[in-house]
């Protein structure tokens, strides 16, 4: 018999260090023919921080892209910005490059009031690599034109700045605290269709919402989840460490089971902006919330769709089959109704 179910996972999930410190740093300088040259020590693993930095440096300054020269992760050039863990980066280094873009701006903005015999900088705007004055589109001067009067006195446009996240470590008595200063939030949901009579669960599709703060690189974020996903259906369906007597069994993928392209569902990633007040133009953390609750989600699945409520993972064939077994199944066939739909 085959039984099909829907189950829905809602986590959230707090970006950094758990309450402790874990700053990120940076360095911006703006050229002479107006590119921009950043120094950041966040390391990209595939996630793509080194774009999405990049963007953030290019935003603040109002140039494209790719402007923006990126060095990062050498340890003998770029200052410290932490570790590429706790899915901090673009919220952490992403706020670090965004203050340094931002006190080079204003290094900018201030030669350009001086050049165009203006009392403010507030009076110019920044666009597209041009400074403008407001209201009178004449008057206006090229960024590299004013990285050029910049040095013509001796002056660099070179700025650096790190950020590190506000919390508070947690009270050893109470567990209170302030643990992260902000935190992703996604749901689930997934259905699946279980083999009665072989335990074998198959992951239809899954539907992944997640809070992402502001998405400044919307297709790399649906790319996270996408990844996360299928990491997810991995924990929730095949992966399995096996120790006995202290050894390790599970040494290869040969016996440590991984999904491949044909074990992936369909995703449907979505992506809800709620802007975080402290993150850089609003951005949160994205890289381990989507893994977080596609197993949950699977797990309410399966019991959506035949009534026996799962306590151990991965839900191998084998131990599906058993659970159903202990549960009451005879030949697949179910003692009672489960509310589930058969096909």
């Amino acid at each position: 018999m085959i039984l099909r179910g829907v189950g829905i996972g809602s986590i959230y999930f707090g970006i950094g260090n758990t309450g402790k410190p874990n700053p990120s740093s940076a360095f911006v300088e703006v050229l002479e023919d107006g590119s921009v040259s950043v120094l950041c020590g966040a390391a990209d693993m595939g996630q793509g921080s080194t774009t999405t930095l990049a963007q953030i440096v290019a935003s603040e300054l109002s140039v494209s892209v790719d402007r923006v020269v990126m060095t990062t992760a050498d340890t003998g050039t770029t200052p410290d910005s932490g570790v590429s863990s706790a899915s901090r980066q673009t919220y952490a280094s992403g706020n670090a490059c965004r203050l340094a873009a931002a006190q080079a701006r204003e290094t900018l903005l201030d030669e350009a009031a001086r050049t165009l015999f203006c009392e403010s900088r507030n009076q110019l705007v920044l666009e597209d690599g041009v400074i403008r004055v407001m209201g009178d589109p004449h008057q206006r001067l090229s960024v590299a034109d004013v990285v050029a009067a910049c040095r013509a006195k001796g002056q660099l446009v070179v700025s650096s700045a790190a950020f590190n996240p506000p919390t508070t470590d947690l009270d050893h008595e109470t567990g209170q605290g302030t643990p992260y200063a902000t935190y992703a939030f996604g749901t689930q949901t997934v259905e699946v269709e279980v083999d009665t009579e072989t335990g074998e669960v198959t992951i239809l599709s899954v539907r992944a919402v997640h809070d992402v703060g502001r998405a400044i690189n919307p297709q790399s974020a649906e790319g996270q989840i996408e990844g996360g996903v299928a990491m997810g259906c991995g924990y929730a369906t095949m992966e399995e460490v096996v120790v006995e007597k202290g050894n390790v069994h599970t040494r290869t993928f040969v016996e440590y089971s991984i999904p491949t392209a044909l074990d992936v569902p369909p995703i449907e990633p979505v992506l809800v902006e709620e802007p975080a007040p402290s993150g850089p133009f609003g951005a949160k953390g994205l890289g381990e919330p989507p893994t977080c609750a596609t197993a949950a989600a699977v797990l309410n699945a399966v019991y959506a769709a035949t009534g026996v409520r799962m306590t151990r993972l991965p839900l191998t064939a084998e131990n599906v089959y058993l659970a159903l077994g202990a549960a009451g199944y005879r030949d697949g066939i179910p003692p009672t109704s489960t509310g589930g739909s058969c096909e």
